[in-house]
């Protein structure tokens, strides 16, 4: 089983806030029955120890003793041994819940995240770029792209079955140059690019906080793995049960890897296009820094800004908006949303998620390093989408069609599409 979330002592000490934060976060979890199991927990561990200590002082005891007194110590250590047993039995279940209920806690949301249930009570904090005005009625994506041969979703859906799709000539050319430019733009900004694996072990997800809650979003293999949904997963345990060193602070990755979800619970949704796929590629941000809730906040606002410079570059205009308690997971300490514009449908979608965790993930998978003073600490994470493909085509192609049907190429990926008109 892999590490808890919060510290145990923490939630004892501050019983108030974590039930707080559950109510935030609109997560439901018996805390009291945590206690009571805690202190049952705790007990046992005790009584184990004394006996333990008690055997290894009469192991210690025996070899000088005589024959006589050896008899009597053995047949006294088979009683300690059987009440050991029992003990140990007893813990066993204990433990388990204890272990389960420990993974529900939720981590502390910051002062600053607004009350609410649902994405509709997300507060809008930022709006860039002027939404485009066409003298002709615009198309969405699915026309525009079928037109010029980019997508097939007939013969995704004869293949893949339901929300199956084909990226094909200049569909798939754009999603290459939108890749190369992705990492070209966060290679500059001091990112080590990673292809991570993406069929996981079941501890990873666990690891992330997208276990337990997610379980019906992930695809399962038959040996008891997962697909990813995301490379935040395997580029998270890269460093698992690893000390680093404090002066590599702030370690970041850019880690681009195929993406797999069930989309459960959502099948009215966007049953048509590319919003919503079982499959598709994303590039991730995922930064490792020292245990300052400081650091974090600066690590977060630089991976936000990181995007938003990207997303700027492109000329796509978006809004950032910061994400209320029921709309971020249970991991998250603070978590915005960058959502681009979608002329067609007359919104803002999202397109990238930028949240940091504190300690959350890095206590789970015992991410450790040593500070100025030689003390051993959990390291802090974060994590952001850099590009998620194919769902950036949407606004990319809405956003930039022609009246003719064509679709201008934003600058910054000419050099890698080779045009700069899709036609």
């Amino acid at each position: 089983m892999v590490g808890t979330m919060l510290d145990i002592k923490f939630i004892r000490e501050n019983l108030e806030i974590v039930e707080m934060a559950a109510q935030k976060k609109h997560i439901k979890v018996d805390l009291k029955r945590l206690m009571k199991l805690d202190d049952e927990r705790k007990a046992i561990m005790q009584r184990l120890e004394e006996k333990r200590a008690e055997q290894n002082k009469v192991s210690d005891t025996i070899a000088s003793a005589t024959p006589e007194e050896r008899a009597n110590l053995i047949a006294a250590m088979q009683t300690v041994k059987e009440s050991v047993q029992a003990d140990e039995a007893a813990l066993k279940p204990v433990m388990e819940e204890w272990q389960g209920l420990m993974l529900q806690v939720p981590n502390i949301p910051d002062m600053s995240v607004p009350e609410g249930k649902t994405d509709a009570d997300n507060e809008e904090i930022t709006v860039w770029g002027d939404k485009p005005t066409f003298d002709f009625e615009p198309k969405d994506h699915i026309e525009i792209m079928t037109k010029l041969g980019m997508v097939d979703f007939e013969r995704g859906t004869k293949v893949h079955g339901f929300r199956g799709y084909y990226l094909l000539g200049d569909g798939a050319r754009l999603s290459w140059a939108i890749w190369n430019y992705a990492n070209e733009f966060f290679g500059n900004k001091g990112f080590i690019p990673m292809l991570p694996p993406t069929i996981v072990r079941k501890e990873n997800l666990y690891g992330t906080g997208h276990l337990p809650n997610e379980a019906e979003d992930l695809f399962e293999t038959q040996d008891g793995d997962y697909l990813s949904g995301t490379s935040e997963v395997s580029a998270m345990g890269f460093h698992r049960d690893e000390v680093l060193e404090q002066s590599e602070f702030p370690i970041k990755y850019l880690a681009f890897s195929p993406c797999y979800r069930r989309e459960a619970g959502s099948h009215g949704k966007d049953v048509k296009g590319l919003i919503r796929v079982h499959e598709f590629y994303k590039i991730e941000q995922v930064v490792l820094c020292e245990a300052s809730h400081e650091e974090s906040v600066k690590q977060h606002e630089a991976i936000t800004a990181n995007t938003e410079e990207f997303m700027q570059s492109l000329g796509i205009p978006y809004h950032v908006v910061l994400n209320c308690g029921g709309d971020i997971g249970q991991g998250q300490v603070k978590k915005y949303d960058i959502e681009a514009w979608v002329p067609k449908e007359n919104t803002y979608r999202e397109t990238h998620s930028s949240s940091y965790f504190h300690d959350f993930q890095t206590r789970r998978f015992n991410i450790r390093y040593k500070d100025t003073e030689g003390k051993l600490r959990y390291a802090h994470s974060l994590n952001n989408t850099a590009v998620a493909a194919p769902r950036i085509l949407v606004s990319l192609v809405e956003n930039f069609q022609q009246a003719d049907g064509s679709i201008k190429v934003p600058v910054p990926l000419q050099k890698y599409l080779g045009k700069a008109v899709i036609e």
